[in-house]
């Protein structure tokens, strides 16, 4: 048990401080209807790092980081702009689009460099028993003054997110929605790079649909949130140790048994009578009185 405690005490403590912070970013995403924008935003910022690779940077290199942040900073602005416009065509598509090109981009740069295999598996798998100390109190810094903002801020976010943006020009409309993309966004660089992008989308959109199904009241949720996703930590990480898997992969795994444990609780409940389950969509009301 020591041994294990050794080895998985700074990977577990980035588990939970990425789900801190992505139980909150989850609803907000999904009240947005825009549930792949942290693997397109994780993608920009991947290409970001590839194009530091491409350069000769370490992908560790504060270099590399930066140029992660600059390519993530213009896919916010993208995504702000395509958000605020009147179309025909839904922003999912749009954001699927970024994700794709991104990523051809990035395969077409790696293509290119020596270890280019190993440097898109690390994109999607991170390298999460690599956790230090000093980056888990850099995540833990990060995610904490990005939380200040969003509290600072919480009423435009929030009023964005349920659709109830009257009185709220289509600039102050797009200000916005640039300034939750890009805390976002540097939340999602931060992530990937330590746990990979499978992780980091496990993180923020399960947890909130765990709650959805267990919690109706805003604060339930994300205790609810909060609560599964370092249980899920704790979980994947034993069963990582325990089987000898791979750690970022059997915490998505246990993800998925966590999800469906709450379908099927969700179904139980639901067949013994229709008030006897939370409603699944929730109270905007009440989400944005909480905000």
């Amino acid at each position: 048990m020591i041994d294990a405690l050794s080895l998985l005490l700074w990977p577990l403590l980035a588990c939970i401080a990425i789900a801190g912070i992505h139980a909150y970013l989850g609803f907000h995403v999904v009240e947005r209807g825009v549930i792949f924008v942290d693997l397109a935003l994780a993608q920009v910022a991947a290409l970001g790092a590839t194009i530091g690779f491409l350069l000769g940077y370490d992908l560790h290199d504060p270099a590399a980081g930066w140029l992660s942040v600059g390519a993530v900073i213009v896919g916010a602005a993208l995504l702000a702009f395509l958000k605020a416009e009147k179309r025909r065509i839904p922003q999912e598509a749009f954001i699927g689009i970024v994700y794709a090109v991104a990523a051809a981009t990035a395969i077409l740069i790696v293509d290119r460099t020596p270890e280019g295999a190993e440097h898109i598996k690390f994109m999607f798998v991170g390298n999460l028993l690599a956790a230090t100390p000093s980056e888990v109190a850099r995540l833990a810094a990060l995610y904490v003054g990005i939380g200040v903002l969003h509290v600072a801020w919480r009423k435009p976010f929030f009023a964005i997110s349920h659709g109830r943006t009257e009185g709220m020009t289509k600039a102050g409309v797009r200000l916005w929605d640039f300034l939750f993309y890009v805390t976002f966004g540097l939340v999602v660089t931060q992530s990937v790079a330590v746990g990979g992008v499978l992780l980091v989308f496990s993180y923020l959109i399960v947890p909130s649909v765990i709650a959805m199904l267990l919690a109706d009241a805003p604060k339930a949720r994300l205790a609810v949130g909060w609560i599964s996703g370092v249980l899920v930590s704790v979980g994947g990480m034993l069963a990582s140790y325990h089987f000898d898997f791979p750690t970022g992969a059997s915490v998505v795994a246990t993800f998925g048994g966590a999800l469906a444990l709450a379908l099927a609780y969700r179904g139980i409940v639901t067949r013994k009578g229709p008030g006897a389950a939370p409603a699944a969509a929730g109270s905007e009301t009440g989400s944005e009185t909480a905000a």
